[in-house]
This record gives structure tokens, sequence and C-alpha cells, in this order.
């Protein structure tokens, strides 16, 4: 078995801190120098042989029992019953489906089981982790147009240039606050240039949306031709409970799926329960999954959407 331990994290901004924090608390408690590499949901094929004869911590991302530490907050990060059945709380295993992001959750199991002390820079990068992966934004502007260097970093992270580009913030979250990070050269190429992307989204979302019903928006943004912006039907549609659409990814096609942050009405669905059913996950009120082919992502995502409009007029 390999010596040195890969911390895998969610490809995201919650993602990415966690593996910052993990990987520093490592280093000064453990004597670790860990490595770190992204995982997303296309990974999970043959999960049970998922880095075989490698030592691995895993954060923000599915419960393995074989990961040496774990950390997660996804309320359906057990892929199996026999996964779920495997899992004990313990100084090395921590998962908190209340949690509203991942970095929160190891900063406080660092402090009961390791006496370790965050620095400041963690905990705003923890504050941050809240507001983005829980949608916890003032409100639509915000979530758009937010100058912050956390949402700027989020921002740049929609055209990442590669996908090892992520394993590079890292290594800069380990070491310095979020404007430095933001600051970097690389990272304001790119927020440059997702603005421009998100401005052409909001131009272009209004001819994707194929029904914008019984509160909710259903949008096909299926064409590479097509800017992607997660909040674009609460922009142009703030009436609207939930969203459910198709986007392409470098793998292929994904369904996304999101309540609105901004509604005054609760929620009436657990969409990352739903989104478990087409082999993704998420939380209560965002998720998603990745179809085999452009076909299938349409369908899950008709068949999405009629489940929202049935719970919705069920709570009526």
């Amino acid at each position: 078995m390999s010596s040195s331990l890969c911390i895998h994290y969610h490809r995201d901004f919650d993602g990415m801190v966690s593996a910052a924090v993990l990987a520093e608390i490592l280093r000064a408690k453990m004597g670790e120098d860990p490595t770190w590499k992204s995982v997303n949901y296309d990974q999970r094929d043959n999960w049970g042989e998922f880095q075989a004869g490698q030592r691995f911590a895993i954060v923000d991302f599915h419960f393995h029992p074989r990961a040496e530490y774990w950390f997660d907050h996804h309320p359906t990060t057990f892929l199996t019953e026999e996964l779920r059945a495997q899992y004990k709380p313990s100084d090395r295993w921590n998962w908190d489906e209340t949690s509203p992001s991942c970095p929160p959750l190891i900063l406080a199991h660092a402090r009961e089981h390791w006496q370790y002390v965050a620095p400041a820079r963690f905990d705003e990068m923890a504050r941050w982790s809240d507001i983005i992966d829980a949608a916890r934004y003032t409100n639509v502007e915000q979530a758009l147009f937010g100058e912050d260097p956390a949402l700027r970093i989020a921002r740049a992270m929609t055209v990442a240039p590669s996908q090892d580009w992520c394993d590079e913030l890292v290594a800069a979250m380990t070491v310095g606050d979020l404007d430095s990070v933001a600051a970097r050269e690389d990272v304001e190429k790119a927020h440059q240039r997702a603005s421009r992307n998100r401005d052409k989204a909001l131009e272009q979302f209004p001819p994707t949306v194929l029904s914008k019903t019984d509160g909710v928006v259903h949008f096909d943004a299926s064409s590479n031709k097509i800017r992607r912006e997660r909040f674009a039907a609460f922009y142009h549609h703030p009436e609207a409970r939930y969203l459910v659409g198709v986007i392409p990814t470098r793998a292929g096609f994904h369904v996304s799926c999101g309540e609105n942050p901004w509604s005054p009405l609760p929620g009436t669905a657990h969409i990352g329960e739903i989104m478990e059913r087409y082999g993704g996950g998420g939380h209560r009120s965002v998720g998603g999954a990745n179809p085999p082919s452009l076909a299938d992502a349409r369908r899950v995502a008709h068949e999405v959407a009629q489940l929202l409009r049935r719970s919705l007029h069920a709570s009526r």
C-alpha cells in the first residue's frame, strides 16, 4: 500500500475548501504530507474498488469504508444500505447532514478530537462555503454579480481550464486567504471569462425554457452553444419555486435541479433523494444526476419536473 495519503474532494468551492482545511489539519496534527485530487459523480462506478491499494481520505463526497479520514454533509452520501451500515462516527469519520457545507464540520471535529485551533482564514472560508453551497446569498443579485473574493473564485471555477486546476487552487488555499487566491492572475482571468459567460447565459436563458407552469421552470440548455448560469431561472422568473433542466458537461449531460432560495414558501420535495433515483444525489434543496445520454437526460428532467409539480399540488 502507498505510504502517502491523497485527499479526494468534490469538485466545487465547498469541496476545495474542505480539502485545504483537512490537508493543513493532517500536517499539523497527524504528521501527514497529503496530496489531493478532485472527484465527481461520474467517478462512482465500481465504487468498492476506488483507489484500491492506496491510502486516501474523502471530503464532501460519498462514504467509503476504506477512507482513513472521511467527512461529508450530503444526505445521499451512502450509495448502498450496506455502506450505511458500515459507518460509525469516530475520531476520523464524521457525517452531519444538517451542516450547510463540509468545512465547518471538519473544523468542529478537529477542535473536539484533535485540539486544532483554526486560523481566521479557514473560519472565513468555512463561512463562505456555507453561503455558496447552501445558496444562502442575500438575493439573486449577490449570487449572480457578487464581487467578494469567495464569489469570484466560485465563479472562476465554472470555466476551469482543466480538472487539475482545482487542485492548484486547493494548494493556494492551504497557504493563503481568499483575497490572495482571488488575486491570482489565473483566477482573475477565469473570473473575467466567467462573468462574460454569465451575461451571455442570462441573455440566452429565456429561449431554453420548455415550460414554466405550476411553479416549476423546466429548461433544456443541452446545446454547447448555450451558456449556463445556475440562477438564471430565478433571475428571469423570481416567482418560480423550482428549476430543472439539462446542461452539457465534459463527461456528457447533467440534469440540474434546484429550489428557489429566495421563495417565501418552503420547498415540498427532497431534491437530493429524487435525483438519487436517477444515479445522482444532493441536498434537500439542490441536486443533480448524470444520465448516460442526452435522450436519458431529457427524459429524467421531464420526469423530475412532473414529480416537483405533483409535490407542489399535493401541498396546496
